[in-house]
């Protein structure tokens, strides 16, 4: 079986950003097989996840680091079918999911070999392809940058996202009391439905004074926020005392005005990343935390991800299509080989 496993194609199919723009300029096209470095893994993709820095890398907003591919796509799962350097974790045809430096869009795909996961307990290998970028992402800033504890109040921005859904099956079954927004009621049911304690329709409340409301004006210890422009300050507004605001996207815009006094009153902390630019060495430890920490809720059943439509990879431009119009509860990934 391993032998079939190394004959691997010098050239494979992939998705290329044909030029920035709209969907439609994700084109199927023939790349050179990618070569492996040492300490690095060849996977044999089998799903690929699609993320929002995946548009705004078609779209020209999301600059590609110099090191990293071209190709789009932040995590895969799939078999390794080749490795090269010493101490790797990880067989030739073994099972795992991996956080890509870009190329997760393409049959085969070369990553770090600090980068890769064994698959849970129990896990489809569609579902371990949402695992990756998503839940690295929310781990890392949710509990590591946010210090998320036990018992504390959280607040979930875009609660129906494929973030939001990872980051609300988390909180809750870590200990937190959980409080989101989504853009909808119906939304808002299938939030709630997930660990949400409560969900604000954001077109028709101000979530803000929701959470006052609910907390007798405390607020929340933790924010996690994807919207950033407006929100910063309504955000403050209902984050207690050594509340922390952890932004991980500025979907609302980059700007806003913040009464600084206020937040040295009630001694609040802003801050916040983005994962794709960061050495190695520190995915790799956000990596070894999540797996250490937060594996036995995947593997006891808990936690699934929640897919909200499989595409063929030639149908890369319609996932992205169905990402960006939003109804959506949950992720989208892509059937690769």
């Amino acid at each position: 079986m391993e032998k079939d496993f190394l004959n691997i194609p010098k050239k494979m199919n992939a998705i290329e950003i044909n030029e920035f723009g709209k969907a439609e300029n994700l084109k199927l096209c023939i790349r050179p097989t990618p070569r492996i470095s040492n300490d690095q893994i060849l996977i044999k993709v089998l799903f690929s996840g699609v993320n929002r820095p995946d548009i705004l890398q078609r779209q020209g907003n999301y600059k590609v680091p110099e090191d990293a591919s071209d190709l789009p796509g932040l995590e895969v799962s799939g078999i390794v079918v080749d490795k090269k350097g010493s101490n790797l974790k990880f067989n030739v045809g073994d099972k795992v999911c991996a956080l890509c430096h870009g190329g997760g869009y393409a049959e085969y795909v070369a990553v770090d070999k600090g980068h890769c996961m064994p698959l849970p307990k129990g896990y489809s290998m569609a579902e371990a392809a949402c695992i990756p970028e998503t839940f690295i992402t929310v781990w890392s800033n949710l509990f590591m940058r946010g210090k998320l504890q036990k018992n504390e109040k959280v607040l979930i921005h875009g609660g129906a996202s494929g973030i939001g859904t990872t980051a609300i099956q988390l909180a809750s079954h870590y200990g937190a009391e959980v409080y989101a927004t989504a853009g909808s009621d119906e939304k808002c049911q299938a939030v709630e439905k997930i660990g949400a304690i409560k969900c604000f329709n954001y077109r028709t409340k101000k979530f803000e004074n929701e959470i006052n409301e609910l907390t007798n004006k405390k607020g929340v210890d933790v924010i996690l926020d994807m919207v950033a422009g407006p929100y910063i300050s309504r955000n403050l507004k209902c984050l207690n005392f050594n509340g922390r605001l952890v932004i991980i996207a500025v979907q609302g815009g980059i700007k806003d005005e913040v009464n600084f006094a206020n937040v040295m009153i009630k001694r609040q902390t802003i801050t916040g990343s983005t994962l794709r630019p960061q050495p190695s060495r520190k995915k790799t430890e956000y990596v070894n935390s999540l797996v250490k920490n937060a594996w036995k809720y995947l593997e006891n059943g808990k936690i699934k991800p929640i897919i909200q439509r499989e595409f063929l990879l030639s149908n890369a431009s319609e996932a992205h299509k169905a990402l960006e119009k939003g109804d959506h509860v949950g992720k989208f990934i892509m059937k690769v080989s």
